[in-house]
């Protein structure tokens, strides 16, 4: 890659794209979540005439905003996001992209299609602007040939997964006349606003992560027809066990569709001839060949290797699965294999993987499996690791990488061997007489001192950004592996510095410049009574920590944020009939979230993922929320018969209370404005609505307007640390215990009331979802007092307590529990 010789777009403000197939257009949809405006266009419909409708010129692109706003999942954060959109045609409205800082085309996997669109474009593209392209495969530079030279070196690939919005893996490949400048700044851009990993790749068949993909996806149909094993058995194989994604091998292929995993083969095959790989030619297997021929393409035709097969007596899809071997298909059975049932139980993926891996072959049906599509994985990975440009990667991070964010893989290939466990997994390979990559016999030859765990791909070193090095085998020595400035986490900083205080359920680790972090980490990060405690502790005015640090921040590693009170513990007090219990336990709840809100420090919490009850009480308490852009986020309490009892009506109430005194002055003596602001909260509670954005959250009132949302997962905690310390420097105050909130009162909930009544007439809802949309009409009405009544705070938490205790009481509110606890999803009694 040649160093800077144009004037790069320092900043991107404007994005064309070219082409609203469905990436082109969830690709336009995401760059429209980040709060860009975006020229849409694609090809006029054959046979339309000249002098047509603008509408029926731009068919496609209108159909594909339509398709937009209906997709499933959501492509936009928030519908309103549309708007920032302009669609038009590539006949009438090419000029529409002279004034965009970045161009991307998204056309068919076609070259000669490609060449006529770009060359095409390239007469429009303005001086500094950026062009690249969307290919899973294509190489970038036959794409770039017919381009002048200004503009192929402002050219490159930019590998999007799908769906944009939340596959996070970005691949970037150069061609040897690409600007570093220009790569550079849309990089900046994507890892920033569009929250994307940045990968880059080499331009090699299939570029990293399809190429890793593609071998593993066809080893796994490979060792099926060998072993004789079924579908659904290889999906069971080949998912959460793993660490891999729970749909498995075959669900995952209906997702993405079959004759798009056929293209990117034979793309592979195509080129194929021009590298040295051991599995060059991908030959598809003869019964997949058989579906693309009777289109039996996946989810998008309702066929696929899996079939939809009506429901169950409680709703749910069911699925007839194919028979390989006959392409008949038949209902789906459970796979049983002992060895995943006992692996259930280890919870470290990489004490799991390992436990799969060694398990015997000669009396275990997964470990047969699981030898050579692991160990083959291995090899090849490392195989694709070169600084000369003929293989996709220049280290191994860049591939692991890759797979855990294209793929969704808990653990990369070398993450995986490290955990297996190079020097045994390498001397049983050895032993069967299996070929060993030369770079792996580069790790096996390094120097290890004694009292290192043997050869490792990666080994920790806490005085490095991100906590790791890895062994580069180009240098055949250790470097540390790179990190973009602001990524950061909790386990980094934790091996660095260690923990301030921890128990079962939560940690304080210190973040430096006198903020410390509060991490939750729990199984779901389900809130008990170790979290509370901690959190308590930690905030109150008395405590060492208060003393020692000027901000705090409250977030974790995890998957998801919190998903709420820890229900089994409730269940379990409430079966006993230990109410006293019970209500200390809601009791003790309360006053943690009261030390979030009146701690003397500014308390920000991070959200991200499922954040739903509890958790949502959390972030409602604190002086500021920093949540990531995908948060879920809710008040879901009614969905298992009960309300939300540690604060979050209260909080909500206020909210409702402020935004509907500042409609009118006198809002106090009237209650009909208070109403209309809380109409809104009302649903959402008794609704248990979800968000399905931080932008959506913020709408529903969780959030605040001065809330700022991180778009990329890995800034949460730097991002929520500069927030906390942003407060700190400016004089933070605690607030004031409220005492003179005025009451919505009886009149607002006679209103309620009615509508709730009005609902269970028309069979809407059930008698129990009555019951407890009526409790929280009560709470959010401040009880039955006089419109305009002055309460405190401390008195809609006893309204709260009240309800949520009663509410326990109820017999369906404890089946609601159970069947929660046991399924995952709600109970509708």
């Amino acid at each position: 890659m040649p160093p800077s010789t144009t004037a790069a777009t320092k900043q991107i403000r404007k994005v064309a794209v070219l082409g609203a197939g469905t990436m082109g257009s969830r690709i336009a949809a995401h760059i429209a979540n980040a709060g860009l405006p975006v020229v849409l266009l694609d090809i006029v419909p054959p046979g339309t005439a000249t002098d047509a409708s603008k509408a029926e010129r731009s068919k496609f692109v209108l159909s594909a905003l339509d398709g937009l706003k209906k997709s499933k999942p959501a492509a936009f954060y928030i519908p309103e996001s549309a708007r920032l959109i302009t669609i038009g045609n590539f006949d009438d409205d090419l000029a529409l992209i002279a004034d965009c800082d970045w161009v991307i085309e998204v056309v068919a996997e076609n070259l000669e299609i490609k060449h006529a669109l770009l060359q095409r474009a390239e007469q429009h593209l303005r001086a500094g602007s950026i062009l690249t392209t969307n290919t899973s495969g294509l190489p970038i530079a036959n794409i770039a040939a017919g381009l002048k030279p200004e503009t192929r070196a402002r050219f490159f690939g930019t590998h999007f997964f799908n769906p944009p919005r939340y596959m996070r893996l970005l691949e970037i490949i150069p061609t040897h006349e690409t600007d570093s400048e220009a790569m550079a700044t849309l990089a900046h851009f994507c890892d920033q606003r569009l929250g994307k990993t940045i990968v880059r790749s080499h331009d090699t068949p299939n570029f990293i992560a399809n190429r890793i993909g593609t071998f593993s996806m066809g080893n796994a149909i490979r060792l099926m027809q060998e072993q004789g094993l079924t579908i659904e058995e290889v999906d069971a194989l080949t998912g959460s066990a793993l660490g891999w994604p729970k749909t498995g091998t075959f669900r995952l292929g209906d997702m993405v569709g079959i004759d798009v995993l056929a293209h990117v083969a034979n793309n592979f095959s195509a080129q194929a001839a021009a590298i040295k790989d051991e599995r060059a030619e991908i030959v598809l297997a003869p019964f997949i060949g058989k579906m693309i021929e009777q289109k039996w393409l996946g989810d998008k035709v309702g066929q696929g290797f899996y079939k939809k097969a009506g429901k169950d007596a409680e709703g749910r899809d069911l699925r007839h699965v194919l028979d390989w071997q006959t392409l008949d298909y038949k209902p789906v059975t459970r796979p049983k294999f002992p060895a995943i049932d006992m692996a259930k139980n280890v919870e470290s993926t990489g004490a799991r993987v390992a436990q799969l891996l060694h398990a015997d072959v000669r009396t275990d049906k997964a470990a047969r499996f699981y030898w050579p599509l692991l160990t083959e994985l291995f090899t090849y990975a490392a195989n694709r690791v070169s600084n000369t440009g003929d293989e996709p990667a220049d280290n191994i991070v860049e591939i692991d990488k890759a797979m855990k964010t294209g793929f969704n893989w808990e653990l990369g290939p070398f993450e995986m061997f490290d955990a297996a466990g190079v020097r045994a997994t390498v001397e049983k390979m050895r032993a069967e007489g299996a070929p060993i990559a030369a770079n792996i016999e580069k790790l096996l030859a390094y120097p290890h001192a004694l009292s290192e765990p043997g050869p490792t791909w990666y080994k920790d070193d806490p005085t490095t950004p991100s906590g790791r090095q890895y062994f580069d085998v180009t240098s055949g020595t250790y470097k540390p592996v790179p990190v973009a400035e602001g990524v950061t986490s909790l386990g980094v900083i934790k091996k660095a510095k260690g923990m301030v205080k921890k128990n079962p359920g939560a940690s304080v680790v210190d973040l430096g410049d006198g903020v410390a972090a509060i991490e939750l980490h729990s199984k779901m990060n389900a809130l008990g009574d170790d979290i509370v405690s901690l959190i308590t502790q930690t905030l109150k005015p008395s405590s060492q920590q208060v003393a020692d640090f000027e901000a705090f921040v409250i977030t974790g590693d995890s998957t998801n944020f919190s998903v709420g009170a820890n229900l089994m513990q409730l269940l379990l007090g409430i079966q006993e009939e230990e109410w006293d219990e019970v209500e200390l336990a809601v009791k003790a709840f309360q006053n943690m979230t009261q030390a979030i809100k009146f701690c003397p420090r500014p308390v920000v919490v991070a959200p991200y993922g499922m954040c739903l009850g509890g958790g949502v009480e959390i972030s409602l308490h604190a002086a500021a929320r920093q949540p990531h852009a995908e948060l879920y986020m809710g008040l879901v309490e009614a969905g298992v018969g009960l309300i939300p009892g540690g604060g979050g009506c209260k909080e909500m109430l206020l909210r409702s209370v402020d935004a509907g005194s500042s409609i009118r002055p006198d809002a106090r003596g009237e209650g009909v404005e208070i109403f209309e602001a809380l109409k809104k909260t009302f649903e959402t509670i008794a609704k248990a609505t979800v968000s399905t954005s931080a932008a959506e959250a913020r709408a529903l009132g969780f959030l605040r307007p001065s809330d700022n949302i991180t778009v990329n997962r890995d800034r949460l905690l730097t991002d929520a640390k500069l927030r906390a310390r942003a407060l700190a420097d400016a004089g933070y105050t605690a607030p004031v215990v409220r005492t003179d909130i005025p009451a919505p009162g009886e009149s607002v909930l006679a209103t309620l009331k009615l509508a709730v009544w009005t609902m269970r007439e028309g069979q809407y809802i059930s008698d129990h979802d009555a019951k407890v949309a009526n409790w929280v009409a009560y709470a959010l009405a401040g009880g039955k007092v006089m419109p305009g009544t002055l309460v405190s705070e401390q008195y809609l938490l006893e309204l709260e307590r009240e309800a949520f205790l009663s509410l326990c009481g109820e017999k369906k509110t404890q089946e609601r529990i159970a069947f929660t606890l046991k399924t995952g999803k709600p109970l509708r009694n």
